[in-house]
């Protein structure tokens, strides 16, 4: 207990060292906009779920939940006051973080509070990360005997696997996978149907009848918006992306994941999308500093693959009008027999505070906000499993209702493809993760310039990736 003690100390010493220097960071890529949401009425939450409700206190109680979302992404005031209704012997004081919903100042300030010994219930954090993190050193409670009381099971419950090392620590909120944008007018001209299950080298074929014209007129099939500068990474993952474990760089025990058959694969298909011209130049990427919006709503590639959070952008805004029709496609899977769905994703990690005086009335908010309460919200598609097809169409509707022209958009493909996606079990990043980015990113880099090929990419990446690792025992 001092040990893990002394541990918060020095976070909390570190972070007023940062606060006090004005340095707020910045989002990771793959969490960059993905609060987003329309401020408009949320629908009403049917009472799906008893959960949480078995063991009511019958004292008041109130429980602090520490996050990082602010009002105007998270409606909390009517889905505190829907818990609260739901729950009378339990009150909710709300600690937000950071008011305009930074998740790195909010995490700062998290860690302060911990290390000051201030009154925690409820703790949310934005990524997996922060989540692993804050769980090696003792600052969130396991859930498993709550659950096992329950008697459901976490994966078939949630669309997000939450598992650290075997222990459950957190209930996940919102889903954020990544999916395939479509121009579905240029694949309606191409004579397409909008996919529902596909692999790769359909994905392929697509682009190779979606590329079309020259110079400056020309349309790629596709854009990918990475790997640059160590970020974007997500890009490199096209084959390992759909699989239900071993989806990273690193394996679960920290060695390389590089000799794995399905990143060769990935390197294999980003080099053939380069030599065939179906995708945009790398290099094109890099020296004109495009970006993914600009290339798909412009109408300068036709698919897109990128995450969820462009939700609230789907029907266009503003800055990037909409002058087609739009659907959405998960993510392809390697192999026919594989199974559809498995992708990247974002969500929000739920947790009780191990130093929590009311452990189990903060449980019950976390169960209850999880399910039910992401409804109350109307924000954001819920990761749990139990949202009926027609609620999620309202959610969607909401969503939608906030951009220019939310008529464009084949409402029912993104409602397949957010219905069907799942996530990958958790791999925690390690604390050299940027290391291991950079080296995949040069070699990267070797084999789309012709510096070297394929087999002598997997080789030399997996050798560098793996002194990383040892360098950092």
């Amino acid at each position: 207990m001092k040990r893990m003690t002394k541990k918060l100390a020095m976070i909390a010493l570190t972070s007023l060292l940062v606060l006090a220097a004005g340095c707020s960071g910045n989002n990771s890529s793959s969490n960059t906009g993905n609060n987003g949401g329309a401020s408009s009425p949320t629908p009403t939450a049917e009472n799906h779920t008893n959960a949480g409700n078995d063991q009511e206190s019958s004292e008041p109680v109130t429980i602090k939940l520490h996050t990082f979302g602010n009002e105007a992404t998270y409606n909390w005031a009517a889905t505190i006051a829907a818990f609260e209704d739901a729950h009378p012997n339990i009150s909710v004081d709300l600690v937000v973080l950071s008011e305009k919903g930074d998740s790195q100042e909010a995490l700062q300030k998290l860690d302060l509070e911990a290390g000051s010994g201030a009154t925690m219930d409820v703790l949310m954090f934005s990524d997996a990360a922060s989540y692993a993190q804050r769980v090696g050193l003792g600052m969130v409670a396991p859930l498993d005997e709550y659950i096992a009381a329950e008697g459901f099971n976490l994966t078939d419950e949630y669309k997000v696997d939450t598992t650290l090392n075997g222990q459950i620590y957190a209930l996940p909120g919102k889903f954020n996978p990544w999916y395939v944008l479509l121009n579905k007018t240029m694949l309606d001209d191409a004579g397409l149907e909008v996919p529902t299950d596909w692999t790769w080298d359909d994905f392929a074929e697509y682009a190779r009848k979606l590329t079309k014209g020259e110079g400056n007129d020309k349309v790629y099939g596709t854009y990918f918006h990475g790997p640059q500068n160590g970020g974007w990474m997500e890009f490199m993952k096209l084959a390992l992306a759909n699989q239900p474990g071993d989806s990273e760089f690193l394996k679960e025990d920290g060695t390389s994941n590089i000799e794995s058959p399905l990143f060769k694969r990935t390197l294999e298909l980003r080099y053939q999308f380069e030599q065939e011209g179906i995708s945009t130049p790398y290099q094109e990427m890099l020296s004109q500093k495009l970006h993914y919006r600009n290339q798909f709503f412009n109408q300068d590639a036709a698919m897109v693959m990128i995450g969820s959070w462009m939700n609230t952008e789907l029907g266009g805004t503003e800055q990037f009008p909409l002058n087609f029709e739009v659907a959405v496609a998960p993510i392809p899977k390697n192999n026919d027999a594989d199974e559809i769905g498995y992708t990247m994703v974002t969500t929000d990690y739920v947790a009780v505070a191990a130093s929590s005086k009311h452990k189990e009335e903060a449980y019950q908010f976390v169960r209850w906000y999880t399910t039910d309460g992401q409804i109350a919200q109307g924000k954001n598609v819920p990761s749990w499993k139990g949202v009926a097809d027609a609620e999620l169409a309202n959610i969607i509707d909401i969503i939608l209702s906030g951009t220019v022209s939310p008529e464009k958009v084949d409402k029912q493909s993104l409602i397949n493809t957010l219905a069907n996606s799942k996530s990958s079990k958790i791999i925690p990043p390690v604390s050299y993760q940027s290391e291991v980015y950079k080296v995949i990113n040069e070699e990267y880099e070797k084999l789309i310039f012709g510096q070297q090929d394929i087999d002598t990419t997997v080789q030399e990446t997996h050798q560098r990736v793996t002194q990383v690792v040892n360098d950092n025992q």
